[in-house]
């Protein structure tokens, strides 16, 4: 044998060698890429699977005829238990952050459908704030998916931080302390000034039930 049929063999045995390499590594490839399609096929058939279509429009009714309509389901005394305030605070709260904030302006979608209204969203910020309950918790009664709901409290404080700081969230002035200490000295606490969040208080005519002293909050 010479050496150029020696060449030669050495040459195709490495070419031999370099392409079933490389046939391998194309395999191993389309093979990594078919297993990612199907994984994404499978988290795609999953999210269709989960989508839940909620009816927004009938939450806001549902929610208006409760306590905003005329007369409401719920009289004024159960809209201050739940919410924690009057009905007119609560309006006057709400057409301020309104008009501050586009995030609660009820819009509607790509199809024409009216998506969340104000009073959903911001009950939804309320009631996570009030009661501390997890925000996919308010998708029950309200209709409003959980990152929507996180995304309104969100913007509620934000906005209530904005309108309100320079009139409530700052430091009292003279006038503040007049107006205080007059209130406290009304309700028979003279001196007093700013909130007591509890007391104790003799009762002479307590409920045998709850004889000796009680708790009790005057702001």
């Amino acid at each position: 044998m010479d050496l150029h049929s020696l060449d030669d063999m050495i040459l195709y045995d490495s070419n031999s060698d370099d392409e079933l390499e490389t046939i391998g590594i194309v395999a191993v490839e389309e093979q990594r890429l078919a297993a990612n399609s199907s994984s994404r096929s499978r988290r795609n058939s999953n999210r269709h699977c989960k989508f839940i279509w909620r009816n927004s429009l009938q939450g806001h009714q549902r929610l208006f005829l409760d306590y905003f309509a005329d007369p409401p389901v719920y009289p004024s005394n159960i809209f201050w238990r739940r919410f924690q305030m009057k009905r007119s605070l609560f309006l006057c709260i709400q057409y301020a952050v309104e008009a501050h904030e586009s995030c609660f302006v009820q819009k509607r979608n790509s199809a024409g459908v009216l998506g969340l209204s104000s009073l959903q969203k911001m009950i939804a910020a309320l009631r996570i704030l009030t009661y501390e309950v997890a925000a996919d918790f308010m998708d029950k009664c309200l209709r409003i998916v959980e990152s929507t709901a996180m995304k309104s409290l969100y913007y509620f404080v934000k906005a209530v931080v904005e309108i309100y700081s320079d009139q409530y969230l700052r430091s009292p002035n003279n006038n503040d302390i007049a107006r205080l200490l007059a209130i406290g000295k009304s309700r028979g606490f003279p001196g007093m000034m700013g909130s007591i969040d509890c007391m104790y208080w003799t009762w002479k005519n307590c409920l045998a039930a709850w004889k000796g002293l009680i708790m009790i909050s005057i702001y």
